[in-house]
């Protein structure tokens, strides 16, 4: 690993480290909490791979599908004609619902449903997006501290990142760079973490990206167990359906990722409140991984 124990890694001039895991067990809160304090004073550069997704990789995917439904409008159709207004999507670290919205959800049009094959088209373009965006960590590292001055990096991975490596494979290019370049963190949830998730999902139901063999696996089952069409088919039914398997189909894949780093609770990330508590917790990580081997 890039720090053989946690005392190298409390005294590291540079520290650089990678979180993972599924959405909402507080990547996104740990990196917001890191960058806030100046560069000067010890800050961390916050990397967000999904707010690189949505704006390098895919800003023009999704800017063109507003446009898309804009021109369904006279009146905006004739303004944006006249190169009189301008659209454009307004991602942010803590807002990604311009990214969610393009992907989409198989089904019925009726209900904002998209034809299968336009869905995995957008589901092929996110996975290359996703691929580019989490590459692009290393030059980041040197950017954040070239350009800001900042020594310490934080990589906010999308929850996704388990279906684009492949982590039993020594040689995975993706896999390979970032346990070269960064410390990998797994955010592993409980059982409970898991049940709130899918009641949170079930809330609010959003578009993610699936493995293609397991997405196409999961629409052919949900049609035959409620016989219902591509037509027919309730696209926040499906997608809540196909939320509970990925969290066990992405268990395993998160699992042999930590083989290639480290792994914390989500209860111990709970009891962080500032930097020096996030150090003290991937100290005791590396430790703990260095005890078990």
């Amino acid at each position: 690993m890039l720090y053989p124990s946690g005392a190298a890694y409390l005294k590291a001039p540079n520290k650089q480290v990678l979180l993972f895991g599924m959405s909402g067990l507080g990547k996104t809160h740990l990196s917001n909490m890191l960058r806030a304090a100046p560069a000067d004073q010890g800050g961390w550069f916050h990397y967000s791979v999904d707010y690189r997704i949505g704006t390098r990789y895919m800003g023009e995917y999704i800017a063109d599908n507003f446009k898309r439904e804009a021109m369904k409008v006279p009146l905006l159709r004739e303004l944006l004609m006249s190169d009189s207004v301008f659209i454009a999507s307004n991602i942010t670290f803590n807002n990604l619902a311009p990214l969610s919205t393009y992907l989409g959800k198989p089904g019925d049009a009726a209900k904002g449903g998209l034809p299968f094959a336009e869905y995995m088209l957008r589901q092929d373009q996110h996975r290359g997006a996703e691929i580019a965006a989490t590459l692009d960590t290393r030059p980041f590292i040197a950017r954040a501290n070239d350009l800001y001055g900042y020594r310490n990096f934080i990589c906010d991975t999308s929850g996704s990142i388990c279906e684009v490596v492949n982590p039993w494979d020594e040689t995975d290019p993706v896999m390979t760079q970032l346990s070269q370049t960064l410390l990998m963190v797994w955010i592993r949830g409980s059982d409970a973490h898991t049940e709130e998730l899918v009641r949170r999902f079930d809330r609010a139901p959003k578009p993610m990206y699936y493995q293609p063999d397991f997405l196409t696996r999961m629409w052919e089952d949900y049609r035959a167990e409620y016989k219902v069409s591509e037509d027919s088919c309730d696209p926040d039914h499906f997608v809540r359906w196909t939320y509970a398997k990925a969290l066990a189909h992405r268990q395993p894949r998160y699992a042999a990722m930590a083989e290639w780093g480290v792994t914390v609770t989500a209860e111990e990330v709970a009891e962080v409140s500032g930097p020096e508590e996030f150090d003290a917790m991937i100290a005791r990580a590396i430790d703990r991984k260095a005890s078990e081997a």
